[in-house]
Order: structure tokens, then sequence, then C-alpha cells
């Protein structure tokens, strides 16, 4: 069997290597236990809801990695102001 080598450079992209790759093993092992027929309904039952779990995990860890630098840096100098500098003006609401 040929092996590969994977380099990941931060915490997250490890996680979703690893992620990635326990996936594979449980599509290849879904792919192969399932009987002549039903084999792409049973990798895919299996693949959707995984995948979707896997991309969920993912965008927490990258929202929790961010808020942690976030709260290293500190808050900004100052607030930026809203509206009056960028040009833009309330309008009023539709009406029927």
């Amino acid at each position: 069997m040929t092996q590969y080598a994977f380099r990941a450079e931060t915490a997250l992209q490890a996680l979703v290597v690893e992620q990635a790759l326990l996936l594979a093993r449980q599509l290849e092992q879904a792919a192969h236990e399932a009987p002549d027929g039903p084999v792409l309904a049973r990798v895919e039952a299996l693949a959707v809801p995984a995948a979707r779990e896997r991309a969920r995990q993912a965008i927490q860890a990258t929202l929790q990695a961010q808020a942690a630098t976030a709260e290293k840096k500190g808050r900004p100098a100052a607030p930026g102001l809203v509206g009056a500098a960028s040009g833009t003006k309330a309008t009023p609401g539709a009406t029927s």
C-alpha cells in the first residue's frame, strides 16, 4: 500500500486532515461492506451527514481560534464611525 505524508501548518489544518482521513476510511468500509446494488445509497447516506458535521467542526474550530487571537490582541484603539463617513443614509421603509 502506498503511504502519503501530509503537512499541516496549523492545528485547524491538522484537525481537518485527520477528520478527512477518518471519513475516507469510513466511506471505504461502508462501500466494501454494502451488498451489490445499494453501494451508492449506503455510502451517500454516510457521507452527507458526516461531511456536514466535519464542516461544522472546522467552522467552530476556526471561529474559536479567531476569537482567541482577537482576545490576545485586545480591543481596537477607537471605534469605527458607522454611517457618517461612508455616506450611507437610512432609507424609509416601504409602504403598501
